[in-house]
């Protein structure tokens, strides 16, 4: 006997209607460092165009919203792909919402509700790895309720596990920041000025300029004189930036 996938028995709630519009597929990882160090779920995101095809879509009505790769959701603010993802959906043309899981699309409460309304009254449906889900039936309903709440939580307990973590390394004497422009990191913990005589000058020239004007505006606007290429140093390496000065020393 041929095991069934709850994809498969998702046809049922997918109708004339929906197949009409447009099927969107929203992808979203949180940080660009997932992008890099995680792009089989980067894959699988886009897979779900296949998904939709599987359910009665043509290919060229899949529509892949992808600008919020590499974004966080735990708000809906400045994510591009998400606003258009509710705009097509409030313009009646979405019949399905495909994501690889719930969490994906929102982990607001305030937008994951908002999103579940928009498809109920646009009549679109919803659907992840483990079927279809149609917001305008009760038991649906409730397991998108469910599932945008559990992923509400998950991001609770991640962000207090990150800071426990802290706080014990804290405790140790081990929690380190990332350091300002013109100082480096030792392997022993000690911070020191970089080992760059220009930085050095550099650096002391700034604060030479503050203790003598008195203010930040004040040393800016004397700084145009000359422009001086000097280091930002960190722990992992350095990135050369631009920085204008008022004149050379010695």
């Amino acid at each position: 006997m041929t095991a069934v996938m709850p994809w498969e028995r998702a046809n049922s709630k997918v109708g004339d209607r929906h197949l009409q519009r447009l099927a969107a597929v929203y992808g979203r990882q949180s940080t660009r460092q997932q992008l890099l160090n995680h792009q089989e779920s980067t894959r699988l995101q886009y897979a779900l165009k296949d998904r939709a095809v599987a359910l009665g879509w043509e290919a060229d009505r899949v529509l892949v919203i992808d600008d919020d790769l590499g974004m966080s959701a735990i708000s809906a603010v400045a994510h591009t792909g998400f606003q258009r993802l509710v705009t097509e959906i409030g313009l009646d043309h979405v019949g399905l919402v495909l994501g690889i899981e719930m969490s994906r699309l929102a982990r607001s409460g305030k937008d994951w509700y908002q999103l579940i309304e928009l498809c109920a009254l646009s009549g679109a449906v919803l659907a992840d790895l483990d079927g279809v889900y149609d917001p305008a039936d009760y038991n649906d309903r409730l397991v998108l309720g469910l599932k945008g709440t559990i992923s509400e939580a998950e991001l609770h307990l991640i962000k207090q596990r990150m800071w426990n973590g802290r706080i014990n390394k804290a405790r140790r004497g081990e929690l380190t920041f990332p350091l300002p422009s013109g100082y480096v990191r030792r392997p022993s913990g000690e911070v020191v000025f970089d080992p760059d005589e220009q930085v050095q000058t550099v650096i002391r020239l700034i604060f030479d300029r503050f203790e003598r004007i008195g203010t930040l505006h004040g040393c800016s606007a004397t700084s145009s004189s000359t422009t001086f290429s000097w280091v930002s140093g960190c722990a992992r390496g350095r990135t050369r930036a631009p920085w204008n000065g008022a004149g050379r020393t010695g």
